[in-house]
């Protein structure tokens, strides 16, 4: 009973790391990107999020709680995960190795991100704008924290996005699996583009 109800947690935790939260990831960078062609397609694109109907209760349900599950298991799977990268220096060891690495960096960022833009300015009572973004990342020490949390992010969805593909009979054959890196790796350049494009123009308007 013990090892089907930590298999049902491990598949629940694989699955939301994708669905919800991949999308809500990749949404969100996207909203950010708008930040490229000036401060007011930010706001507006940024408003429009913030004006949707039952969005506290969506975000409590759709994003926080999903991303609360996955964070706590996330860090008990750590601990409890054996690595043997010095035995069997294999692509796959390293890159499992680094998947929890990130996870445990991708948490503390985005508590930070989520403390420093929604409760200090009132859980989303406020609107989030551009000029809040560029006030964050006009410290160079928090622009840097923000670049080392954006890719630490974007490696721990798209390399759990190869495991999910995996650990649901997606790509089940080498050859599949193969292809599946490749094509999650695209996913990692693509989004960590879109993600840094924006924190360099939060931080330096260009």
């Amino acid at each position: 009973m013990t090892e089907h109800r930590e298999f049902f947690y491990r598949r629940l935790h694989s699955l939301l790391g994708v669905i919800p939260i991949g999308v809500f990831l990749t949404q969100h960078l996207v909203v950010n990107h708008f930040a490229v062609y000036g401060e007011e397609s930010f706001n507006k694109a940024a408003g429009f999020m913030h004006d949707l109907p039952f969005r506290l209760a969506l975000e409590i349900v759709i994003i926080f709680l999903p991303i609360l599950f996955h964070a706590i298991l996330g860090v008990y799977i750590v601990f409890v995960t054996k690595n043997n990268t010095r035995r069997y220096g294999y692509f796959r060891n390293w890159m499992f190795l680094l998947q929890r690495i990130t996870g445990i960096i991708t948490f503390v960022f985005i508590a930070w991100h989520v403390w420093e833009t929604r409760v200090q300015i009132g859980m989303g009572t406020e609107e989030l704008n551009y000029n809040l973004m560029e006030n964050i990342l006009s410290n160079p020490f928090m622009f840097w924290f923000y670049i080392a949390g954006l890719i630490s992010t974007t490696f721990h969805f798209a390399n759990g996005l190869w495991s999910f593909m995996v650990s649901w009979g997606i790509t089940q054959s080498p050859k599949s699996q193969k292809v599946a890196t490749y094509a999650t790796l695209i996913v990692f350049l693509a989004l960590s583009y879109i993600g840094v494009r924006a924190l360099i123009q939060f931080a330096y308007g260009v």
